[in-house]
């Protein structure tokens, strides 16, 4: 396999940026390519090379496998790696980049396409006795069938649409007297939603927890796993804060569960990097859900308990070099938190917020990272994910962490649009959190809008306090009124 001279990211925003780092590190020339709105981008001045591929809709741009491979050939880059979102998932690209004798920093498209289906991903696991959550294999129309396949699991379960998806011909089902209504009208959305009235059943897990491994393989066989990731903290089934490693394994869970994360890694014949995502019941029992075949927006956290690039790896893989560790020689080290800072407004459901940033600075200091991919004056395009930064910080203890990340969401400067920098913060004090006694259904159960409304508010009360108190004494003295306010975050003090 040859050496990797130059590397095009088809990618954009902080993760082209991030990975072009570590790339420039190793020696090796970097090709960026963008769509017009990404003109001016960030991911575009950092590359040696730069190429627009197309309009601002990531499918007459990014998506663009046709634009990507010429881009490559044109620039004489001698490998692709694909980032995550976008093209970074589909097998399709995969095989083309490997077509062209251009090489693929991911895995294989064969890979893909065995964790890409869930049917046929669960098949595979099944047979290297990765844990499944009890249910059916195959789709189930039959409701006396269906019935006791559920008497045998055990209630609550959750019946789910075959073809499905965004919760349709989905019924959570608590016991067997109302089982057959609920599989009826669960057929019945199904068929009406997806012209297939086909339905798995499960067994419900009503507090789940979200945990994932990082795995990786070689060329040559060799697969590990680089520990867990706590990730339960989410909203529209989407991450917004992740932490590594999670509080809740015991060393013997941990290793249970990494042996099972690397058996699913060897089902797929799998190499690069990869994620196994697992769901932890509240008997800390664990199941498989899913695999994500690249690398994960949340890997800066395995990064900083492991002391590993994961990028720089990635690279080394894909040239065909071994490991340069076994699971034996890798260790936890301190731990490692990672917020999400997103153009989002969490007092309005997490509803995107575009605009400029007409502020924009960074928090610094001893432990702290952000991998972002804008500047003071850029606007958000609306045309991408809402992703500013991510925020990660990294201590000796779980609970240092936590009172780092307070102290650097407090030093972040954000005005012109609404973050999730406050939500974070909200997470990081909460005692659910602090205590390590959550689940996926956080927000749900302890988030309110006007938490963060009502902090504003706050500040504003203190302000005129303050002020009334100065005009009292007829002397104007405004040091007590920033004072106040001074010592709180400043996503606070801009909302003012």
């Amino acid at each position: 396999m040859p050496k990797i001279k130059k590397l095009l990211i088809a990618n954009r925003g902080e993760i082209a940026l991030r990975i072009m780092r570590s790339a420039k590190e190793m020696g090796i020339q970097t090709v960026a390519v963008y769509s017009e709105i990404d003109r001016n981008a960030m991911h575009v001045k950092f590359a040696d090379e730069a190429y627009c591929i197309g309009p601002a809709p990531s499918s007459e741009s990014y998506l663009r496998m046709d634009k990507i491979i010429e881009v490559a050939k044109k620039s004489g880059a001698n490998a692709i790696h694909p980032g995550y979102g976008f093209l970074s998932e589909n097998e399709d690209f995969a095989d083309l980049v490997n077509k062209e004798e251009i090489i693929f920093v991911g895995p294989s498209g064969d890979s893909m396409r065995v964790m890409g289906s869930k049917l046929a991903a669960k098949e595979a696991v099944a047979k290297f006795n990765v844990p499944l959550v009890p249910g059916t294999s195959t789709p189930i129309t039959n409701v006396d069938e269906a019935k006791a396949v559920a008497k045998k699991i055990g209630y609550p379960i959750l019946i789910k649409a075959s073809a499905g998806g965004g919760g349709k011909g989905m019924r959570v089902v608590e016991n067997e007297n109302e089982f057959q209504s609920q599989m009826e009208r669960a057929i019945s959305e199904a068929t009406a939603s997806f012209g297939d009235g086909a339905v798995f059943i499960e067994k419900y897990i009503a507090k789940p927890r979200h945990i994932e491994f990082q795995v990786f393989g070689d060329q040559h066989g060799n697969v590990v796993h680089l520990f867990d990731r706590e990730c339960s903290i989410q909203r529209r089934h989407q991450k917004v804060v992740e932490e590594a490693p999670s509080p809740v394994l015991t060393p013997e869970l941990r290793k249970k569960m990494g042996e099972a994360a690397v058996n699913a890694a060897k089902a797929a014949n799998y190499y690069n990097a990869g994620t196994i995502e697992f769901i932890l019941d509240e008997d800390m029992s664990f199941y498989f859900l899913e695999m994500n075949t690249r690398l994960q927006v949340e890997h800066p956290v395995t990064e900083l308990i492991t002391g590993l690039d994961l990028v720089k790896l990635q690279i080394k893989v894909a040239e065909g070099e071994k490991l340069p560790f076994t699971q034996q020689q890798l260790t936890i080290r301190g731990h490692a938190i990672e917020v999400r800072v997103c153009a989002e407004d969490p007092s309005n459901n997490f509803l995107p917020d575009i605009g400029t940033l007409k502020t924009y600075r960074r928090p610094q200091g001893h432990g702290v990272r952000v991998d972002d991919g804008f500047e003071e004056g850029m606007t958000i395009p609306v045309q991408y994910d809402p992703l500013i930064a991510k925020l990660i910080v990294y201590a000796e203890t779980r609970e240092l962490a936590m009172d780092k990340m307070i102290r650097a969401i407090n030093d972040y400067e954000i005005t012109g649009v609404e973050t999730t920098l406050g939500f974070g913060k909200f997470v990081m004090m909460h005692e659910a959190f602090r205590s390590g006694n959550f689940n996926t259904r956080f927000i749900e159960n302890y988030f309110k809008p006007e938490y963060l409304l009502g902090e504003q508010d706050l500040e504003v009360e203190k302000l005129a306090a303050a002020l009334a108190v100065s005009f009292s004494a007829s002397t104007i003295d405004t040091s007590k009124a920033t004072a106040t306010i001074g010592n709180e975050s400043n996503w606070k003090k801009n909302r003012l």
